[in-house]
């Protein structure tokens, strides 16, 4: 049994490994950084896995710990010095707001209905500008972690709706939740606040309609209503 402090030791030491260098810590590092053994290492991953803190893939490797992502899922991250996977639309706008050594990051990814390359500048005090490119958002909030990297993996950013509606029909998807850049900027601006602290207590999109609203998203998007 590994106690609550010795998880959120490993949880902190994850996030922090990614925040400054991109990649995931293996066990054997958090366990050199933590104190613990390997064994404990690896049932606090277990225990952070099932309270949704990270993501676990085969063989217990850490694929995603939101809003980071270990495994290209459609968004390049890149600071000055730094190269991150984005876990999707959301994720890739959240990292600037959790790595404070970098001023501002460059969001890159490809329009899954026409393959156009889209760059952004994305800073923690100024909403991406955007050209009117949309995100999409396949699977609404409250289903995400039904299958968490597939859902990731299908919140995209489109050069317009046309493209979205272009890729709905040629996957034979339905249309998800679009919204604009600018939204998508602040959805993500506070979404992740204080997860880098000790005892940072993780928010449920399904428990979280009134924090959507004040960003301007309406019932649909948590897919409740």
């Amino acid at each position: 049994m590994v106690t609550a402090d010795a998880t959120e030791d490993v949880r902190l030491a994850i996030y922090v490994g990614l925040s400054q260098t991109g990649r995931a810590p293996t066990p054997d590092e958090l366990a050199a950084s933590t104190g613990l053994d390997t064994a404990e290492v690896r049932r606090a991953m277990d225990a952070l896995h099932d309270h949704r803190d990270i993501v676990l893939g085969a063989g217990g490797a850490i694929v995603m710990a939101h809003p980071f992502a270990t495994v290209p899922l459609g968004f390049s991250v890149m600071g000055a010095q730094t190269l991150w996977w984005g876990g999707c639309a959301w994720d890739a706008f959240a990292i600037p707001h959790l790595v404070p050594h970098e001023p501002s990051v460059l969001v890159a990814t490809t329009c899954p209905g026409c393959g156009t390359a889209h760059a952004f500048v994305v800073e923690r005090d100024d909403p991406a500008p955007g050209r009117g490119q949309v995100a999409h958002f396949l699977t609404p909030t409250s289903r995400i972690w039904d299958d968490v990297v597939n859902s990731c993996a299908h919140q995209r950013i489109f050069c317009e709706e046309a493209c979205v509606e272009r890729w709905l029909a040629a996957t034979s998807n339905e249309r998800g939740y679009v919204m604009d850049l600018s939204t998508l900027w602040r959805l993500a601006r506070d979404w992740y606040r204080g997860r880098l602290d000790r005892g940072y207590q993780r928010r449920e999109p399904v428990a979280a309609k009134e924090y959507f609203r004040q960003v301007g998203l309406i019932g649909p998007f948590w897919g409740l209503d």
